[in-house]
């Protein structure tokens, strides 16, 4: 055994050795203690790794179910808004859209229905009386031969629903409209029926100004998915960023530039037609809203009528150009642009409303949503076509070229062109 003396002198030693890395022993002891440090480093690493990766695991299924919660709400907030008009105590309510016409000449839609109240306790607002403005939704029903009447300022008109509730309403504008006003308010009321609620809807009418009017298509044209896919559209509308919502790259500033014109001030007409039913009317004035294109009236080409008598909606002829020769015959003295794109029959559509109307049309902007050769051959021999009758149909791949043909047919500003451009880059990278 050795003397306390001799293993101080050891220890001290070792530590003297430990300190400066002089000798080998202590080498191997730095060594083999690092070996056991780094170890048990790892195992920390790695149990930290899996206990993030546990977490972050744990979280995307949170997340997932936070992002369905606020697209839940928000679809209920505007498949419930034309709920609140009666605020919760039922009857019969005209639920109208934005009309159109001229100075001698309205044209007003709408629908009349009759819809159940809320119980008491459900009137003070919040998601429970959502949900209950959901099902009131769903039970309420037309009226049919409902007197719907109809007052914009002096003048005065009465028009009668049809079997699902409907009325088009076609008014005889008798007084003078103020001159510096494009949006007009009327008022309506069901005269028949005893707890009527009455509604004010608004119509556009140009101002003198007005050099030209603009007629576009929806679905797959100003939106890619259109109605065919309404979740999807209602999920990327609501859930992903602005930038990667329905609309196509440079579509709001381009539609901006129409509506403004060269002198970007020409308020200009913007009437827009759709394939999809009345139903998603407010998902569309809020896709507009959302990606700033300019509003204008939303003419359906479909009412699918669904009840729950009968769920399924009704199949009905595209009258697109019934809907375009009445704006045509409306606004006889403008000249027109048309747009849509190339899935569907647009081109056609489009075609015999020129040959129909010669001089009438200045351009056609079809966008391209399609890769068909044989479908870009038979629009461009429709391009050849309608030339003869002094319209020019562009078959665009983008926002872009629209935009810089009608910035050479002085349609549109310098400006707004660029502001296209700008917006499309700005899509594209992101």
């Amino acid at each position: 055994m050795p003397h306390s003396s001799d293993i101080s002198a050891d220890t001290s030693a070792n530590s003297s050795s430990d300190s400066s890395g002089g000798n080998s022993g202590g080498s191997a002891g730095s060594s083999a203690g690092g070996d056991s440090s780094g170890s048990r480093s790892r195992e920390r690493s790695h149990e930290r790794f899996s206990a993030d990766s546990a977490a972050e695991s744990n979280s995307l299924p949170r997340l997932f179910v936070a992002k369905l919660v606020h697209f839940t709400k928000k679809l209920v907030r505007i498949f419930t808004r034309p709920m609140r008009g009666d605020k919760g105590e039922g009857g019969v309510i005209v639920h109208p859209y934005r009309g159109y016409g001229s100075h001698s000449e309205a044209f007003i839609m709408g629908r009349v229905f009759r819809q159940p109240g809320r119980l008491a306790g459900w009137k003070q607002g919040g998601v429970a009386s959502d949900l209950v403005d959901v099902a009131r939704r769903v039970v309420r029903h037309g009226v049919r031969d409902a007197r719907v009447d109809i007052r914009m300022g002096a003048t005065h008109a009465t028009v009668t629903t049809d079997r699902d509730g409907y009325f088009h309403a076609h008014v005889d504008i008798t007084h003078t409209l103020p001159a510096d006003a494009i949006w007009h308010t009327v008022k309506l009321q069901v005269v028949s029926e005893d707890d009527a609620i009455s509604t004010e809807t608004e119509i556009y009418i140009p101002p003198a100004s007005t050099d030209l009017i603009v007629i576009s298509d929806i679905d797959d044209t100003v939106m890619y998915t259109g109605v065919a896919n309404k979740l999807k559209m209602l999920y990327r509308l609501f859930m992903e960023k602005a930038d990667r919502r329905t609309a196509f790259p440079g579509v709001s500033a381009l539609y901006r530039a129409l509506y403004g014109g060269a002198e970007e001030n020409r308020k200009r007409p913007m009437l827009y037609v759709s394939r999809g039913p009345w139903a998603i009317y407010e998902v569309l004035e809020t896709f507009f809203n959302m990606n700033n294109i300019p509003v204008g009236p939303i003419l359906f080409l479909r009412e699918w009528g669904m009840t729950l008598k009968r769920p399924w909606p009704r199949k009905a002829q595209d009258h697109k150009s019934d809907v375009i020769n009445n704006m045509l015959a409306l606004y006889d003295t403008l000249p027109f642009i048309l747009i849509g794109d190339s899935g569907q029959r647009d081109p056609e559509v489009y075609a015999e409303i020129v040959k129909a109307h010669p001089d009438r049309v200045r351009a056609i902007y079809i966008r391209k949503v399609d890769n068909d050769p044989e479908r870009d051959a038979a629009i461009e021999a429709l391009a050849h076509e309608v030339r003869e009758a002094g319209c020019e149909l562009i078959l665009a791949h983008d926002s872009v070229s629209m935009a810089e043909h009608a910035l050479s047919k002085g349609y549109i500003s310098e400006e707004g062109c660029e502001a296209v451009r700008e917006d499309t880059r700005q899509q594209q990278r992101q």
